[in-house]
């Protein structure tokens, strides 16, 4: 295996679930040398390519289905944070984890449904009827947690989602 390709692989092992546009912004190659190399790596079994959301990520073949899809979404800021409150709570209410992460409910229900899709999240009622939210694995999501930190472009991107869901809020209280 060549150079660029080993340090290409090593990237995505360090970085499981990086997006193509993250892993040509972090290293040195071009977006052409990197397409061409993690073809050749995905030929041979050295990875693993999956699309979630229209993104494009990649993974060591260690990893299986459901940590992939959890890997994908923990890179998105909000969904993240959203699952870190939800490890320090049981049984928490949708409005409750919305107003202590300062985020509209609209933002909350965007993400917790992608987590609730992928098995990350579980939505229920309680004896009093209402929605609470847990986590499906917690022991899991704990550990994978650790591994993946949110890229500054995710973080712009979550940030002016919430910003546009503010000012739509905004709006509607005054009518």
């Amino acid at each position: 295996m060549t150079d660029t390709r080993q340090r290409i692989r090593a990237h995505v092992d360090d970085n499981a679930g990086v997006h193509f546009n993250e892993l040509v912004r972090e290293s040195a190659f071009a977006p052409g040398q990197i397409q061409y190399h993690i073809r050749r790596l995905l030929e041979d079994g050295r990875l693993v390519r999956e699309e979630f959301y229209g993104r494009t990520h990649y993974y060591p073949p260690t990893y299986d289905e459901w940590e992939r899809a959890a890997l994908a979404l923990f890179r998105r800021e909000t969904a993240r944070e959203i699952v870190v409150a939800l490890a320090e709570t049981e049984d928490a209410a949708p409005a409750d984890i919305a107003d202590d992460l300062g985020i509209a409910r609209s933002t909350l229900e965007y993400h917790v449904d992608r987590l609730v899709a992928h098995d990350i999240v579980e939505k229920r009622y309680d004896n009093r009827n209402r929605v609470v939210l847990d986590l499906a694995d917690p022991e899991t999501t704990g550990r994978l947690l650790t591994t993946v930190t949110p890229t500054v472009p995710d973080r712009l991107v979550d940030r002016f989602t919430r910003l546009v869901d503010e000012l739509l809020a905004g709006t509607g209280d005054s009518s």
